[in-house]
């Protein structure tokens, strides 16, 4: 494994969200094919592309503590995905059948080419599912927003990100003053009719259950039309944290714990991304892992279609382990 991405100084402190864990030893997650204890590591086939993920570049408006992927409004290590590079994929993803784009950045709404990717997409008939903070970027588009709402209805859905159900926890990891325009967002898209969702993470040690009620007070208290209940429309992350220890997965990982390989993220999804540098995107194995050469899966949809090995510690800690997808 090449890279591993890192946790950076909170903007308020000490992230909240921080993982409670020894560092990773050197020798896991090193080879493809074989764990550190010499086991067959367990890999995922693609079975069917029912999402096709578009990272719209890494730049974005804000600078979290424990953002996966390092985004802020100076990194463009992704550079921004264009309208032109985008149409040949969805030509490919609606030949593989997929049913839903979905749009993460960075923050989707500083790409430039963002509306048209987005009015393509849905033209099409895909369902698109955007990532966002609901916070400025977002707002600029008010006017398109609501025009493709109108002609396309629950087609188009927003995942806001709300860190956590309360302010002082959201504004650790995001900064001051982000809780009230991330809110401010949320309710105008509620007021104006999205199909909506939030995008929430698990304090250590804090239950889904707990989370849940909690949040949903928060939605009932702001008049937010969220299910808190609904797991496609409050979905709870478990953390990432490349540098921290965990269990690698071996083929028989999947009996000992009940799972399918079947159930994790990239046995459904790709994600395309376009490197700073390179004269064209490429397709890597999913929305966690867009920089590490080994899940980097080739140049089209096609290519990419091929099995992926576990090779890396989000795919222990958030897919199987934590039971998690970014996909609705």
């Amino acid at each position: 494994m090449a890279s591993r991405s890192k946790s950076r100084a909170a903007p308020g402190g000490p992230s909240p969200f921080a993982v409670e864990a020894a560092p990773l030893p050197r020798e896991k997650f090193s080879d493809p094919q074989l764990t550190a204890k010499g086991e067959e590591r367990a890999s995922v086939a693609l079975s069917e592309l029912d999402t096709l993920w578009l990272n719209t570049g890494t730049l974005c408006n804000l600078a979290c503590a424990t953002c996966y992927i390092e985004s802020s409004p100076t990194n463009d290590a992704l550079v921004y995905l264009s309208a032109d590079h985008t149409s040949r994929f969805l030509d490919e993803a609606q030949t593989m059948g997929a049913r839903e784009i979905g749009f993460t950045g960075g923050e989707p709404f500083m790409n430039p080419d963002m509306l048209p990717m987005l009015e393509e997409t849905l033209a099409r008939g895909f369902e698109a599912l955007v990532l966002t903070n609901a916070m400025k970027p977002m707002r600029r588009y008010e006017a398109a927003l609501l025009e493709l709402r109108e002609r396309f209805g629950s087609k188009l859905t927003l995942r806001v990100s709300l860190d956590h159900y309360s302010r002082q926890v959201h504004e650790a990891e995001r900064g001051a003053r982000t809780w009230e325009l991330a809110m401010d967002g949320l309710r105008w898209l509620s007021e104006n009719e999205f199909s909506i969702a939030v995008a929430g993470r698990l304090l250590p040690g804090e239950g889904a259950v707990e989370a849940r009620n909690a949040y949903a007070v928060l939605f009932d208290a702001e008049n937010i039309a969220i299910d808190a209940r609904d797991p496609a429309r409050l979905v709870l992350f478990p953390e990432m944290d490349a540098d921290k220890d965990i269990a690698e997965i071996t083929t028989a990982c999947w009996d000992i714990l009940g799972k399918s390989p079947a159930d994790i993220m990239c046995a459904t999804s790709r994600m395309v991304v376009h490197r700073k540098g390179e004269a064209a995107p490429r397709v890597v194995a999913c929305t966690l892992i867009p920089h590490d050469p080994g899940f980097d899966l080739g140049a089209t949809l096609e290519e990419a279609s091929r099995d992926v090995p576990l090779n890396h510690p989000h795919c222990a800690r958030f897919c199987v382990l934590g039971g998690a997808s970014c996909s609705a």
